[in-house]
Protein backbone atom coordinates (compact mmCIF):
# COMPACT_ATOMS: atom_id res chain seq x y z
CA UNK A 1 0.00 0.00 0.00
CA UNK A 2 2.85 2.01 0.67
CA UNK A 3 4.71 1.49 -2.05
CA UNK A 4 1.29 2.14 -4.37
CA UNK A 5 1.05 5.78 -2.32
CA UNK A 6 4.59 6.75 -3.38
CA UNK A 7 4.54 5.66 -6.90
CA UNK A 8 0.98 7.78 -6.95
CA UNK A 9 3.04 10.78 -5.50
CA UNK A 10 6.16 10.67 -7.61
CA UNK A 11 4.68 9.45 -10.20
CA UNK A 12 5.48 6.67 -12.66
CA UNK A 13 9.11 6.65 -15.35
CA UNK A 14 8.48 7.20 -18.80
CA UNK A 15 9.37 5.15 -21.67
CA UNK A 16 11.27 7.12 -23.95
CA UNK A 17 10.14 7.66 -27.37
CA UNK A 18 12.89 5.89 -29.85
CA UNK A 19 14.15 8.32 -32.30
CA UNK A 20 12.37 8.80 -35.71
CA UNK A 21 13.55 11.11 -38.84
CA UNK A 22 9.77 12.13 -39.25
CA UNK A 23 9.22 14.02 -35.35
CA UNK A 24 12.77 15.46 -36.33
CA UNK A 25 12.40 19.24 -37.14
CA UNK A 26 15.60 19.88 -38.83
CA UNK A 27 15.13 16.83 -41.28
CA UNK A 28 11.58 18.36 -42.19
CA UNK A 29 13.09 22.17 -42.63
CA UNK A 30 15.57 20.34 -44.40
CA UNK A 31 13.25 19.07 -46.47
CA UNK A 32 11.43 22.46 -47.05
CA UNK A 33 14.44 24.07 -48.08
CA UNK A 34 15.01 21.68 -50.76
CA UNK A 35 11.84 22.15 -51.90
CA UNK A 36 11.58 25.67 -52.31
CA UNK A 37 14.95 25.24 -53.94
CA UNK A 38 13.57 22.67 -56.68
CA UNK A 39 10.76 25.57 -57.40
CA UNK A 40 12.89 28.45 -57.23
CA UNK A 41 15.30 26.69 -59.68
CA UNK A 42 12.72 25.42 -62.21
CA UNK A 43 10.94 28.79 -62.21
CA UNK A 44 14.18 30.32 -63.49
CA UNK A 45 15.93 27.72 -65.46
CA UNK A 46 12.89 25.49 -66.60
CA UNK A 47 13.93 25.60 -70.01
CA UNK A 48 17.93 25.15 -69.44
CA UNK A 49 16.83 21.76 -67.90
CA UNK A 50 14.53 20.48 -70.83
CA UNK A 51 17.60 21.34 -73.01
CA UNK A 52 19.58 19.94 -71.11
CA UNK A 53 17.47 16.60 -71.25
CA UNK A 54 17.15 16.60 -75.03
CA UNK A 55 20.78 17.00 -75.56
CA UNK A 56 21.39 14.25 -72.99
CA UNK A 57 19.24 11.53 -75.01
CA UNK A 58 19.55 12.93 -78.85
CA UNK A 59 23.72 12.80 -78.06
CA UNK A 60 24.19 16.17 -80.05
CA UNK A 61 27.48 17.13 -80.84
CA UNK A 62 28.83 20.34 -79.71
CA UNK A 63 31.13 21.74 -77.78
CA UNK A 64 29.56 22.91 -74.51
CA UNK A 65 26.36 23.69 -73.87
CA UNK A 66 27.75 25.43 -70.70
CA UNK A 67 29.02 27.77 -73.60
CA UNK A 68 25.53 29.85 -74.04
CA UNK A 69 24.70 29.78 -70.44
CA UNK A 70 24.89 32.44 -67.80
CA UNK A 71 27.27 32.52 -64.44
CA UNK A 72 23.21 32.69 -62.66
CA UNK A 73 22.32 29.20 -64.41
CA UNK A 74 25.85 27.57 -63.39
CA UNK A 75 25.16 28.23 -59.82
CA UNK A 76 21.23 27.01 -60.00
CA UNK A 77 22.84 24.10 -61.00
CA UNK A 78 25.49 23.42 -58.47
CA UNK A 79 22.62 24.40 -56.69
CA UNK A 80 20.77 21.00 -57.52
CA UNK A 81 24.28 19.31 -57.30
CA UNK A 82 23.98 20.08 -53.64
CA UNK A 83 20.45 19.19 -53.29
CA UNK A 84 21.21 15.74 -54.90
CA UNK A 85 23.74 15.44 -52.33
CA UNK A 86 21.39 16.65 -49.72
CA UNK A 87 18.59 14.39 -50.51
CA UNK A 88 20.86 11.39 -50.75
CA UNK A 89 22.45 12.17 -47.56
CA UNK A 90 18.47 11.81 -45.66
CA UNK A 91 17.82 8.78 -47.71
CA UNK A 92 21.05 7.32 -46.07
CA UNK A 93 20.45 8.46 -42.76
CA UNK A 94 16.42 6.95 -42.91
CA UNK A 95 17.84 4.11 -43.90
CA UNK A 96 20.50 2.97 -41.64
CA UNK A 97 18.54 4.48 -38.78
CA UNK A 98 16.19 1.91 -39.48
CA UNK A 99 17.95 -0.46 -40.14
CA UNK A 100 20.36 0.07 -36.69
CA UNK A 101 18.48 2.43 -33.94
CA UNK A 102 21.15 2.62 -32.01
CA UNK A 103 23.00 4.81 -34.82
CA UNK A 104 19.84 7.01 -33.36
CA UNK A 105 19.83 6.61 -30.28
CA UNK A 106 23.57 6.85 -29.38
CA UNK A 107 25.09 9.45 -31.93
CA UNK A 108 23.10 13.59 -32.52
CA UNK A 109 21.18 13.01 -35.41
CA UNK A 110 22.73 16.09 -37.37
CA UNK A 111 26.10 14.57 -36.92
CA UNK A 112 25.23 11.66 -39.00
CA UNK A 113 23.19 13.65 -41.64
CA UNK A 114 26.29 15.98 -41.97
CA UNK A 115 29.10 12.74 -42.11
CA UNK A 116 26.27 11.09 -44.56
CA UNK A 117 26.24 14.14 -46.50
CA UNK A 118 29.95 14.88 -46.27
CA UNK A 119 30.61 11.46 -47.33
CA UNK A 120 28.57 12.06 -51.07
CA UNK A 121 30.23 15.33 -51.33
CA UNK A 122 33.47 13.58 -51.53
CA UNK A 123 32.46 10.36 -53.33
CA UNK A 124 31.33 13.34 -55.76
CA UNK A 125 34.16 15.25 -55.52
CA UNK A 126 36.24 11.90 -56.03
CA UNK A 127 34.34 10.75 -59.22
CA UNK A 128 34.62 14.20 -60.89
CA UNK A 129 39.05 13.74 -60.52
CA UNK A 130 38.36 10.54 -61.95
CA UNK A 131 36.61 11.56 -65.15
CA UNK A 132 38.43 14.52 -65.31
CA UNK A 133 42.01 12.74 -65.26
CA UNK A 134 40.54 9.61 -67.86
CA UNK A 135 38.95 12.02 -69.93
CA UNK A 136 42.42 13.54 -70.45
CA UNK A 137 44.55 10.63 -70.53
CA UNK A 138 43.04 8.50 -72.97
CA UNK A 139 40.11 11.15 -74.77
CA UNK A 140 39.92 14.65 -76.20
CA UNK A 141 38.62 17.63 -74.50
CA UNK A 142 36.02 17.76 -76.44
CA UNK A 143 34.26 14.47 -75.62
CA UNK A 144 35.45 14.35 -72.44
CA UNK A 145 33.52 17.91 -71.68
CA UNK A 146 30.21 16.24 -73.83
CA UNK A 147 30.71 13.69 -70.85
CA UNK A 148 30.87 16.19 -67.81
CA UNK A 149 27.91 18.02 -69.02
CA UNK A 150 26.09 14.62 -69.19
CA UNK A 151 26.81 13.55 -66.00
CA UNK A 152 25.90 16.94 -63.78
CA UNK A 153 22.71 16.19 -66.20
CA UNK A 154 22.24 12.95 -64.58
CA UNK A 155 22.84 14.42 -60.83
CA UNK A 156 20.29 17.29 -61.34
CA UNK A 157 17.61 14.68 -62.40
CA UNK A 158 18.25 12.59 -59.91
CA UNK A 159 17.99 15.18 -57.00
CA UNK A 160 14.26 15.82 -58.58
CA UNK A 161 13.45 11.77 -58.33
CA UNK A 162 14.98 11.82 -54.69
CA UNK A 163 12.97 14.31 -53.57
CA UNK A 164 9.99 12.43 -53.67
CA UNK A 165 11.24 9.06 -52.59
CA UNK A 166 12.76 10.89 -49.40
CA UNK A 167 9.49 12.22 -48.66
CA UNK A 168 8.06 8.57 -48.47
CA UNK A 169 10.61 7.52 -47.10
CA UNK A 170 10.60 10.02 -44.15
CA UNK A 171 7.06 10.58 -43.15
CA UNK A 172 5.35 7.36 -44.93
CA UNK A 173 7.19 4.57 -43.20
CA UNK A 174 7.82 2.53 -46.27
CA UNK A 175 9.01 -1.05 -45.49
CA UNK A 176 12.58 -1.53 -45.80
CA UNK A 177 12.15 -4.15 -48.40
CA UNK A 178 10.31 -1.44 -50.70
CA UNK A 179 13.18 1.26 -49.87
CA UNK A 180 15.54 -1.31 -50.78
CA UNK A 181 14.09 -2.01 -53.89
CA UNK A 182 13.23 1.56 -54.96
CA UNK A 183 16.28 2.60 -54.11
CA UNK A 184 18.05 -0.02 -56.49
CA UNK A 185 15.58 0.60 -58.91
CA UNK A 186 16.84 4.37 -58.65
CA UNK A 187 20.23 3.10 -58.99
CA UNK A 188 20.22 0.72 -61.23
CA UNK A 189 17.88 2.90 -63.61
CA UNK A 190 20.90 6.12 -63.50
CA UNK A 191 23.76 3.51 -64.47
CA UNK A 192 21.72 2.16 -67.27
CA UNK A 193 21.32 5.88 -68.64
CA UNK A 194 24.78 6.22 -67.85
CA UNK A 195 26.38 3.13 -69.97
CA UNK A 196 24.03 4.33 -72.53
CA UNK A 197 25.64 7.56 -73.00
CA UNK A 198 29.05 6.43 -72.77
CA UNK A 199 28.22 4.06 -75.90
CA UNK A 200 27.05 7.07 -77.64
CA UNK A 201 30.31 9.26 -76.73
CA UNK A 202 33.12 6.54 -76.69
CA UNK A 203 32.11 3.49 -78.27
CA UNK A 204 32.50 2.62 -82.02
CA UNK A 205 32.30 -0.96 -82.26
CA UNK A 206 31.36 -4.40 -80.55
CA UNK A 207 34.87 -4.65 -79.55
CA UNK A 208 34.74 -1.13 -77.62
CA UNK A 209 31.06 -2.44 -75.85
CA UNK A 210 33.22 -5.11 -74.25
CA UNK A 211 36.16 -2.95 -72.73
CA UNK A 212 33.38 -0.06 -72.06
CA UNK A 213 31.52 -2.87 -69.79
CA UNK A 214 34.97 -3.49 -68.19
CA UNK A 215 35.46 -0.18 -67.37
CA UNK A 216 32.05 0.70 -66.68
CA UNK A 217 32.18 -1.89 -63.77
CA UNK A 218 35.11 -0.59 -62.73
CA UNK A 219 34.30 3.20 -62.06
CA UNK A 220 30.35 2.87 -61.21
CA UNK A 221 29.24 -0.31 -60.05
CA UNK A 222 32.44 -1.55 -57.52
CA UNK A 223 32.67 1.82 -56.15
CA UNK A 224 29.00 1.59 -54.94
CA UNK A 225 29.97 -1.63 -53.21
CA UNK A 226 33.23 -0.03 -51.60
CA UNK A 227 31.07 3.14 -50.27
CA UNK A 228 28.70 1.21 -49.12
CA UNK A 229 30.87 -1.01 -47.41
CA UNK A 230 32.87 2.47 -46.06
CA UNK A 231 29.74 3.82 -44.47
CA UNK A 232 28.91 0.62 -42.95
CA UNK A 233 32.59 0.72 -40.91
CA UNK A 234 32.37 4.30 -40.57
CA UNK A 235 28.79 3.82 -38.70
CA UNK A 236 30.85 1.15 -36.39
CA UNK A 237 33.33 3.33 -35.72
CA UNK A 238 30.91 6.80 -34.73
CA UNK A 239 29.18 4.15 -32.02
CA UNK A 240 32.13 3.50 -30.66
CA UNK A 241 33.08 7.40 -30.50
CA UNK A 242 30.12 8.33 -29.20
Amino acid sequence: MIGLLLTWMTGFEGVPIPYSPKLDDGVTILLLCCFFMSAYVLSRSRKFLVQLAKDFLLNRERTSIFAATTATDMRYMLLLILQTCVLAAVCTFNYFVDVRPELGERIPPYVLLGTYLAVCLLYLFLKWLTYSFLGWIFFDASRTSLWMESYSTLLYYIGFALFPFALFLVYFDLSLLSTVIIGLFLVFFTKILMFYKWIKLFCGNLYGILLLMLYFCALEIIPCFIVYQGVLQLNDYLIIKF
